[in-house]
Order: structure tokens, then sequence, then C-alpha cells
């Protein structure tokens, strides 16, 4: 891993393991580094299964791999490649994803469909299936690992490893939730090179889990962005073993149903944010708030208008209060918008209303603000009732020297 992101969290959170998932790593050696970059991950049978995948109209075989698995709902293990997204590679990849699915199907008797694979790194390289194999030959006969350990291990350009845990007590049954995360660069989950795996001890019928992602993805993963580019790799699944003993939730309507449902909303938007706060280069934490819209939909449009304007996110860089940038992205936006209607805020500072600057404004408490590390941006349209909330990161230097020589 490079230079630690200055937005990093202090440390790896502690992270319970979860009865009936059991990870172990290897090194496969898809690129010239000493490190672990296969991740393996056993879960106990009738564990169920959930994801999204992303939008991207080229997407890699792994993402067609699962997407066609998903809709059976059951899954017996996680491979996780990193150092080459297996992307753009025609048949070749296709084969390789299901040589890996075959190899651990025929380890631990189960269908193919049943093992979820994902690849991240370099697009157009094919993945190498004897390296593959080696590799979860290795992975098979490893110890046990700890979360930290799989978090490390599915990352590439990322500058620390990403996880975070919750918990909720359905009737009297405690159930847990632990997520790892990779992602730093092209991100703009539009879903669903960001990876993200949740695992919970919880009982859940695989229909549910999915509409419960499926909302939670809506209000997090696909309200971040770094650099407005969507991978071709971008998934989320979750995987629910059913061994902390709760009656099964089938129904939004079953006692318990609420409290997980926030509680895997909670955990997604702590890994949705790890993402941002290691974005390449940043060194802003950046979070747009847009009401008054006329919907949420054009309120989520116009917040990505903003968070993905190099303008704006080069004016945070040099801590520049230039709040004439947010206005120009709203009016890009190709969204309703009135012009003398709009009210922006930076901080807990209004600094334009009614087409203009307010009256009296004081830059001072707003370049304050911006020296800061985490920084809020305000719009109100002044229309209706739309509101929606993006999270960004500014653009540095950092991002040109990180994405120049990425191959290399």
């Amino acid at each position: 891993m490079t230079q630690r992101s200055p937005l990093a969290p202090a440390s790896f959170p502690t992270l319970p393991p979860i009865a009936g998932a059991t990870a172990r790593i290897a090194r496969a050696a898809y690129k010239n580094w000493d490190r672990c970059d296969l991740t393996y991950v056993e879960l106990a049978p009738g564990t169920a299964v959930a994801g999204v995948t992303t939008q991207s109209k080229c997407p890699s075989p792994e993402v067609e791999w699962c997407r066609e698995a998903l809709p059976l709902g059951a899954a017996r293990a996680l491979v996780v490649n990193a150092g080459n997204a297996n992307a753009f590679t025609g048949q070749r990849g296709r084969a390789a994803v299901e040589a890996i699915a075959a190899r651990v199907a025929n380890h631990l008797s189960c269908l193919p469909s049943d093992v979820f694979v994902s690849s991240t790194g370099v697009i157009g390289v094919p993945l190498p299936i004897d390296k593959a194999e080696a590799g979860l030959a290795a992975a098979f006969a490893a110890a046990p690992a700890d979360w930290e350990q799989a978090a490390i291990t599915i990352g590439t350009t990322d500058t620390y490893a990403k996880g975070a845990h919750v918990s909720a007590m359905l009737g009297s049954t405690r159930v847990d939730l632990v997520g790892i995360i990779k992602g730093s660069g092209m991100i703009a989950p539009d879903m669903a090179t960001m990876l993200g795996y949740i695992f919970t001890d919880a009982a859940i019928e695989p229909a549910l889990l999915q509409q419960m992602l499926s909302a939670a993805n809506k209000r997090t993963f696909s309200c971040i962005t770094v650099d407005s580019d969507t991978s071709t790799s971008d998934t989320v699944l979750a995987f629910a073993t059913g061994k902390a003993g709760n009656a099964p939730l089938a129904s939004f309507d079953d006692p318990g149903a609420d409290a997980f449902q926030a509680a895997l909303m909670d955990l997604c938007r702590q890994l949705a944010h790890l993402v941002v706060r290691d974005g390449e280069g940043a060194s802003k934490f950046i979070e747009i708030n847009v009401e008054g819209a006329d919907s949420d939909a054009s309120a989520h449009r116009i917040a990505l208008s903003i968070a993905n304007s190099p303008l704006v996110k080069t004016a945070i860089a040099g801590e520049d209060a230039n709040w004439g940038r947010v206005v120009m992205a709203v009016g890009k936006a190709g969204e309703p918008a009135d012009r003398d209607r709009l009210s922006i805020r930076f901080g807990a500072t209004q600094v334009a209303s009614g087409g203009l600057a307010v009256e009296g404004y004081d830059e001072a408490p707003v370049t304050a603000h911006l020296k800061g590390q985490d920084i809020a941006i305000g719009v109100d349209l002044g229309l209706g009732e739309g509101r929606a909330t993006v999270w960004t990161c500014d653009l540095t230097h950092g991002y040109i020297s990180i994405n120049a020589d990425y191959r290399s």
C-alpha cells in the first residue's frame, strides 16, 4: 500500500468472527508484488446471498457470473482476485471464472453457481488460470485469516484496509454484520474499482436480503464518487449464514426486519465513506446536501453534478471559497433550477441566496471551514421537496500521479 490517506481512520476496527464464514488468503502472484492477492471465504451450507453490480455496459465476466448466480439465492464460497480485473478479456476471461468456480465447487462438493467470484485491477489482461488454481490450492490449505487480512488482500491502490461492524437485536437474538471493501479510484458506483462484501450470521431469506441491500445501496454506494468513473467490476455482495439462530426474516413485516435494515444501511454508509476517504490523492472529505429540488432523483443528479465537477473539487483542494463554481455545477446538471431561488452554504455559512451573494457576506468563516478535512456544501433550489446527499473528495495532483503510472 502507498502512503496512507490523511483522511484514513486511526486504525482498522475490531471485527468479530461471523459463524459460518471463514476467510483464507494466499498469494496467486497476479502481479509482481510480495503480498497475498487471493481471498477465499468459505460459507456454511444454507447461506443466503444478495448483490448489486455495476451498470457499466462493458462488465467483467465475474460480474456476469454473479448476475447469473444471484437469482438462485445460495452461496457456499467467495473468491476475490486482486491485481487483475479480467475485464474485456473475451472467452479467456469467462473460462478463468468458470475454472475458479469449478475448482472451488469440487473442493466443497457444491454447485459452481454457489461460488461467487470478483476480480479487480488492470483491465484487458486475461486472468491466468494456472495462477488462480495454484492460489486456490494454497488458500484451501491456509490457516483462517481475520477480516483485516482479508481487507488488505482485496485491495489494489487502496492506502488502508477498510472494514466496519454493526449489530442488531432481532427479538432477543443479537446478530452481527461485518463488511470489508476496497476502492480508491474509478469510483462512481452506478448500480450497484469498488468491491464490497458483507457477512452476517442473521437468518434471512434471499429475496428480502436482496430488497434490503438494493435499498441500502441506493442511499450509500450509489451516492459516492471520487472521479465520476464507473468500473467494469463494481460489485457488492451480502452473505447471510443463518447461524445466529433468529427466526428467519422473510418479510419487512417480520419482527426485527426494521432493525436489520437499519443496521445494514448503517454498515453500507460506513463502508461507502471509507472508500471516499481513500479517494486517490484526496485531502478533503466532502458532503453535498441538496434540497428543495423537484424530486429526489433530480436532487441526486444535481448533487452528483457538483460532486463530479473538477472545478468544484479543485477549489476545495485549494481551500478557495469559490461558491460560483457550485452555481455553475447546479446550472449544468440539466435539472429544473431557478437562479433567483437558489441558496448555497459552505459549512454553516450561507454564502448566496436569491441569485446573488448574501448581504454582508464575510468569507472568513468559509475559508476557515475549508481548511478542515471534512467539508459540507448545502444547496437549496427552493422548488419542491426533493433531497439527496452525495459524498465525494477533492481533486489534487496526487490523483494524477497515481493514475499516470497505474500500470507500472
